[in-house]
């Protein structure tokens, strides 16, 4: 069982009203994946989504960069869609750019990377996904892809 990172809804609704500069990190090209439906409702919702995917040259039309450290400007949240076990070279990434949040998706916790970040200043979520906190939060409607869950 994953222990809760103590955020109030306060403190998220304060997270996804202030901070519109989002980088997903494991953004996916297929459209069944969550990692590429929730960033496609983040950018309904009007946030700045920048893919990071060192697959991919572009995801949901949007230029996709290899790295945290490649995104060209500052970026406000990290959205993480990757294993557990990889967190933590997002963490050691993502102190170099020194976003406001670092967002591990429903499911994802790395123990060793929430502390780095927070020693670092760094607000950290894990275990809830963006589009479902915002969608009980704001009342918005989620996005379900076609053919998907």
């Amino acid at each position: 069982m994953i222990e809760e990172d103590g955020l109030s809804d306060e403190q998220l609704r304060e997270i996804l009203t202030k901070y519109r500069r989002v980088a997903v990190v494991g953004a996916s090209r297929e459209p069944t994946k969550p990692a590429h439906y929730v960033p496609r409702f983040l950018m309904r919702q009007g946030y700045e989504v920048i893919p990071v995917n060192p697959y991919a040259d572009e995801i949901l039309g949007v230029r996709a960069y290899k790295s945290l450290e490649d995104v060209p400007a500052p970026v406000e949240i990290v959205d993480v869609f990757r294993p557990s076990e990889a967190v933590l070279d997002v963490a050691k990434s993502a102190v170099k750019v020194m976003p406001k949040v670092f967002w591990m998706q429903e499911g994802i916790y790395n123990r060793e990377a929430a502390d780095l970040l927070k020693a670092h200043g760094i607000t950290v979520v894990w275990d809830r996904c963006m589009m479902k906190v915002h969608n009980r939060l704001f009342g918005s409607k989620p996005l379900i892809p076609l053919g998907g869950p």
